[in-house]
This record gives C-alpha cells, structure tokens and sequence, in this order.
C-alpha cells in the first residue's frame, strides 16, 4: 500500500476501530487516535489483542506505526475481538 493510500485511509478512519497489517506480518488492532504525514497511532483494544499489551503511550495516543510500513488497513467489527 502506498504511504499516501495509508495516509488517505487512516484519516478517513480516525476514531474508529481498525485492523492494521504491517510489513513484517503483524497484525494491529485498536482505535485510531491520531495521524501525521508520517505515523498514525493506535489504542490497543483493553484485552491487549493486537501486539500483546494496552496502555502504551503516557499522552493516550497508543502506539505510533509508519505510513510505509501498513500492508493493509481495514475497519474492524466486533468479529475480530
């Protein structure tokens, strides 16, 4: 996915709930709290699904990850919990 197309999706679904597939095969799930031209950070879900903990990230922004390096993005149901 091009950084721009990232970029594009992630604004259109900031605030809502995501799955996010980056470069190395990891799988992202939360809610989208803040994008730049460069990162977009996400809130891991309270049960930790995602990268394995919540609560990263002092200011409550979650946890950044770099517009190159989403493979995909997609909204996330209740069915990915």
């Amino acid at each position: 996915m091009h950084p721009k197309e990232a970029y594009d999706l992630c604004c259109k679904y900031q605030g809502k709930r995501v799955r996010i597939t980056d470069n190395q095969g990891n799988l992202h799930v939360g809610r989208i709290t803040q994008v730049d031209n460069r990162q977009v950070w996400i809130m891991p879900d309270r049960n930790g699904y995602g990268i394995g903990f919540w609560g990263f990230g002092g200011a409550g922004f979650g946890y950044g990850i770099a517009l190159g390096a989403i493979t995909g993005i997609a909204l996330a149901g209740l069915f990915f919990i």
